[in-house]
């Protein structure tokens, strides 16, 4: 009975698993097709009204200017080579450095049915990933519930969001760097 249970389990995972480097492929491809200068590939894999959220100097916006074509490829030259690829379903968080320039880089993705749909880019910038804790999870020792009396503004009751990844290569660029929490 229980080998009938566990081989149940690992069936209902496979699709997990399957999406999830399904999701990481799609974002390999992007970085591929980036350093090849495949636009018609770039153009595939990227949703038409991608979201963008970029952390960091504004001179420093090179996967953008990557992206739109705002600068050539004579004349700019940004190493979008992954030294750590990590996964948690539709995110893929992707981490580099380029020594040269002194700039770490983390690209957070979303990817929708085989399309990055979203991309958050944080340059210079230790990011830490945590996951929001949710109804089956059992609450943090210290949490209390607001009792029925409570004022109707609402109370700010603590909430367990595990730490699930921090970046590397923030601290190999030789100097202090910001650091930020994203929430998956």
């Amino acid at each position: 009975m229980k080998a009938i249970q566990k081989l149940e389990l690992a069936n209902t995972q496979e699709p997990l698993v399957e999406e999830t480097n399904k999701n990481q492929e799609v974002v390999l491809a992007l970085y591929e097709a980036l350093n090849t200068r495949d636009v018609e590939t770039v153009h595939k894999i990227l949703a038409p009204d991608l979201e963008w959220w970029f952390h960091g100097p504004p001179t420093h916006q090179f996967l953008m200017r990557l992206l739109t074509g705002a600068s050539s490829y004579d004349s700019f030259r940004f190493e979008v080579d992954p030294l750590s690829v990590t996964t948690f379903g539709p995110t893929v968080i992707v981490e580099g450095c380029d020594h040269s320039r002194s700039i770490s880089w983390v690209h957070a993705w979303t990817v929708t049915d085989g399309i990055i749909t979203q991309v958050r880019e944080y340059l210079n910038t230790s990011l830490t990933v945590t996951r929001l804790g949710n109804s089956t999870q059992s609450p943090p020792s210290d949490y209390n519930p607001p009792s029925s009396s409570s004022s109707s503004t609402g109370e700010i009751t603590s909430v367990h969001c595990p730490s699930v990844w921090e970046s590397s290569f923030s601290n190999r660029v030789g100097k202090s760097v910001p650091g930020l929490v994203l929430a998956i």
